[in-house]
């Protein structure tokens, strides 16, 4: 059974409000009272309640992040940048995964509400600008448009899909694809493909494979689109799927980088660690959980901050290029 407050007073031989103004710090308290509060506490394994403690006024020292896949590896160690930023600033985390479903999206941000988180971090986007403009929680978005007076943190998309096709043609690629996801919710993300467009006049040729597809089905769909367009460099919106595309040239017995180059997007360290061969655009990840954090906080503190961040990116040559 779980403890309660009441049973650490009865324990301690204190009142329930003595508990509470121990665990809230209020009050003229001598040593012996705090000092049998704290035992009784230890022996029941009793924790405060952080929230009850927020609805009397005081902060949670809670923060929500809500993203679509924490299995996807960029996504994971964004995360992980982005906890430990807000554990330094005395904050701890709720996690929401997502998973492209806007009924858990909507879901989250209700539960996130309910429990007076302080603020929310967000790189989802399956639900309409009302449902996130009608939260009263500071939000800041990862590179989503979430709402018109929703701060945008993201890499510099535009410059990653030029900086990608610039690289592919510098390597004497002349048949240029890129191979993107099927993102339609009008994000910074999308700039990518701009990006590659605009630095090739308009003469790539994008194609896109589906992420809600099954890894057999992603498998197929990536060696019709060799098999058809015949391409010797490719551009991939992302380092998984641009795993998957040397897998499958390999399958087809093509050599890489001879008869196809191939850059990715993103540049986790466990792409960096695991797959050094694969060039890559490497987003800086330090640097965005950082600025997440430090305009969430500004937000918080109700301090007036811009709409838009974009921070650079660069490209890290491997033996895929």
């Amino acid at each position: 059974m779980v403890a309660k407050l009441t049973d650490v007073a009865e324990l301690a031989g204190v009142s329930p409000t003595t508990v509470s103004r121990v665990i809230n710090k209020k009050g003229y308290l001598s040593q012996k009272t705090i000092d049998k509060v704290h035992a009784a506490m230890q022996e029941l394994n009793y924790k405060p309640n952080n929230l009850a403690r927020g609805l009397q006024g005081k902060s949670a020292k809670l923060v929500g992040l809500i993203f679509p896949n924490i299995s996807n590896v960029f996504y994971a160690e964004l995360i992980e940048r982005l906890e430990d930023e807000l554990f330094k600033q005395g904050y701890k985390t709720i996690i929401c995964n997502s998973e492209h479903d806007p009924n858990k999206e909507r879901d989250y941000l209700e539960m996130l509400a309910a429990n007076q988180c302080d603020g929310i971090i967000s790189s989802s986007h399956n639900l309409g600008i009302e449902d996130y403009e009608k939260v009263e929680a500071p939000i800041i978005a990862f590179d989503r448009n979430l709402a018109p007076k929703i701060p945008i943190i993201s890499s510099d998309n535009f410059e990653g899909g030029k900086l990608a096709a610039k690289a592919l043609v510098k390597a004497g690629c002349q048949r240029i694809v890129m191979i993107t996801g099927n993102d339609n919710s009008d994000s910074p993300t999308g700039l990518r493909q701009l990006g590659f467009n605009y630095e090739l006049n308009k003469h790539g040729i994008v194609c896109p494979v589906p992420n809600d597809l099954s890894l057999m089905r992603r498998e197929l769909e990536i060696k019709s689109i060799i098999s058809r367009e015949k391409p010797d460099g490719i551009f991939v919106s992302d380092d998984l799927t641009a795993i998957l595309v040397m897998k499958v040239a390999r399958q087809l017995e093509l050599s890489i980088p001879n008869d196809l180059k191939i850059i990715g997007y993103d540049g986790t360290a466990f792409i960096r660690h695991f797959y050094p061969e694969l060039a890559t655009i490497q987003q800086p990840l330090d640097e965005i959980a950082k600025l997440c954090v430090e305009i969430l906080l500004k937000k918080i503190k109700g301090e007036i901050v811009s709409r838009d961040y974009v921070l650079p990116v660069n490209l890290i040559s491997g033996g895929s290029i």
